[in-house]
């Protein structure tokens, strides 16, 4: 058994272990599976040409980026469906370290929002994608980003206030 066949499952394993985290966030009668979700991941990391990642940390923050795609894919697809009698896909916004009350939020309030972030803050809005979509921790999410913990903790308290201010005040944001 080479390399490959032994590193497969583990990778595997993790990004699944890592969906299903993200999933149990969801909204009760959500119907995306954890399955299916890192299927849909594990297709794209596979047709990836020359991947960039040089190590577990940045292919978890790769891996991050792709489920927030497909999520937001997903998102935006139910979201046409909606006068046909789709639902918006919705999401609790990780607010365990902010003193205020939870938050729930559509994917693609919070992908639009993370999406104005990154106009003005860059790694902020990288910082919380890897945090809330890849389930990276502080210190995975600084190797990624060759920063320390302490920066990146900074980062992902600001960029957790900012996306909660914005989220809260945005007048276009629809409650379904």
């Amino acid at each position: 058994m080479d390399a490959r066949d032994r590193l497969v499952p583990l990778v595997y394993q993790e990004l699944r272990r890592r969906a299903a985290a993200h999933l149990r966030r969801e909204r009760p009668g959500q119907t995306l599976q954890p399955t299916a979700l890192v299927h849909e991941v594990f297709i794209r990391l596979v047709k990836q040409d020359h991947p960039a990642w040089k190590n577990r940390s940045q292919f978890l923050g790769v891996a991050s980026q792709m489920m927030r795609r497909v999520l937001v894919d997903r998102a935006r697809d139910t979201k046409g469906t909606r006068r046909k009698g789709g639902q918006w896909v919705r999401i609790p916004f990780d607010e365990a370290r902010i003193s205020r009350p939870p938050l729930d939020v559509s994917l693609l309030d919070l992908d639009n929002a993370l999406t104005e972030l990154a106009a003005f803050d860059a790694r902020k809005s990288e910082v919380a994608e890897m945090r809330f979509f890849g389930g990276l921790t502080l210190a995975e999410a600084g190797d990624v980003l060759g920063i320390s913990v302490a920066t990146v903790e900074r980062e992902w308290h600001m960029a957790r206030a900012w996306l909660y201010a914005r989220l809260t005040k945005d007048p276009k944001r629809r409650d379904a």
